[in-house]
């Protein structure tokens, strides 16, 4: 289901710190893909330089019947040793409405084009009113507006369907909507009804693998990688004359959006006093926990990754492909000229410059993730 993009407000806030108990592992550099950027939330606060908090109580579009606080994102510990991001559902009356919840993504922090991206989630129980959602939009939203920046939704739970049949916890959706007005929209959804709960107290895996020709989703691909995805799109077409067309929208930069909406067209309740997943055994609050999001990259020419700064952890990575330049020293700045030259590969390990200095190969390069080799120094480097 369309949900729509609003204003944005960046805010700070206190945080705790925690650790993580479950590996942080994912799906992995599998079929070619090679890990560019992770957030694992262990650092004990919200990095802001990839992240904006939305604040607003615009309904999304969708008549949701919650207000966005900064107060109700935070970065902690789920209870069992993990270190995540926290978004909190809350009854109470604020600013006209019944009910607070969070909000956050990486619009223009974070954004890339083509690759594997995937969020270990546990999510509440959404029966019945609550909506959380892992998705993305075109990360030219604040110039062409939706839905031509085209929205590709990974997970969506809690629809009135999931409720009205008795499945609340094992029925959701994939997504993709795009055109070029908001009453000339082209949407094609795939709702699944899983074999096992997705709402058990447990992180599942949500990935979506989005190329050249395709967007496909999974669920725990860690777990079930033979499992075949329950959302699959064709966009290799593309035809600027056809407006209709979805391939004219799906092959641009994309950025990462987390929500927790309570109520609204998707859950098919408009009334406060009807949302019965906030009550008192739980204390009128319930929490959706990511304990990572992942992005991986081939390293191909129809690929972008833009990050303001770099991802966790990642001096493990070892790029692949020919002309490997092997491990990296971690993050570093790159300067000046050396006897032997300097080389440049992609976050695939994949040559994409060569020159006598290392200004003048950075400056052939666009915006990303890349390694830097120069005699026996390999460091990593990301080009903003």
């Amino acid at each position: 289901m369309t949900k729509y993009f609003t204003p944005l407000i960046l805010l700070s806030l206190p945080l705790i710190s925690s650790f993580a108990a479950e590996p942080q592992v994912g799906s992995g550099e599998t079929d070619g893909y090679k890990l560019v950027w992770q957030d694992l939330f262990d650092g004990g606060e919200l990095n802001l330089d990839r992240w904006v908090i939305e604040v607003n109580g615009d309904g999304g579009g969708n008549n949701e019947l919650q207000y966005y606080k900064a107060e109700n994102v935070s970065v902690g510990d789920d209870g069992q040793g993990n270190g995540c991001l926290i978004l909190t559902a809350r009854r109470e009356d604020y600013k006209g409405k019944k009910f607070t919840s969070g909000r956050l993504n990486t619009l223009h922090k974070v954004t890339f084009t083509h690759g594997k991206v995937e969020a270990s989630i546990k999510l509440p129980k959404t029966a019945n009113g609550l909506w959380p959602a892992f998705w993305m939009m075109g990360d030219d939203f604040s110039e062409v507006g939706w839905p031509a920046c085209g929205e590709t939704d990974i997970l969506e739970m809690g629809n009135s369907n999931g409720m009205n049949r008795g499945t609340s916890e094992r029925y959701f959706n994939g997504a993709c909507h795009w055109g070029t007005r908001w009453d000339q929209v082209g949407d094609y959804a795939r709702d699944a009804t899983w074999d096992y709960s997705l709402q058990d107290n447990a992180f599942h895996l949500y990935t979506c693998i989005w190329d050249q020709n395709f967007i496909r989703m999974y669920v725990d691909m860690d777990k079930y990688p033979e499992k075949a995805p329950y959302y699959e799109i064709d966009i290799s077409k593309i035809d600027w004359n056809d407006g209709w067309c979805a391939g004219n929208y799906f092959h641009k930069p994309n950025f990462i959006i987390f929500d927790l909406a309570i109520g609204g067209n998707f859950t098919g309740i408009w009334d406060a006093a009807k949302i019965t997943a906030l009550n008192d055994a739980n204390g009128q609050e319930a929490s959706m926990y990511v304990n990572y999001l992942k992005i991986y990259q081939k390293g191909v020419d129809n690929e972008t990754f833009h990050a303001n700064v770099p991802g966790d952890d990642l001096e493990d990575v070892t790029p692949g492909g020919t002309d490997n330049p092997g491990g990296t020293d971690g993050i570093a700045e790159v300067a000046g000229n050396a006897q032997e030259g300097v080389t440049v590969f992609n976050a695939g390990g994949l040559r994409v410059a060569h020159a006598a200095s290392a200004d003048e190969a950075l400056s052939r390069l666009t915006p990303g993730l890349y390694i830097v080799k120069s005699g026996n120094t390999t460091k990593k480097i990301i080009v903003k």
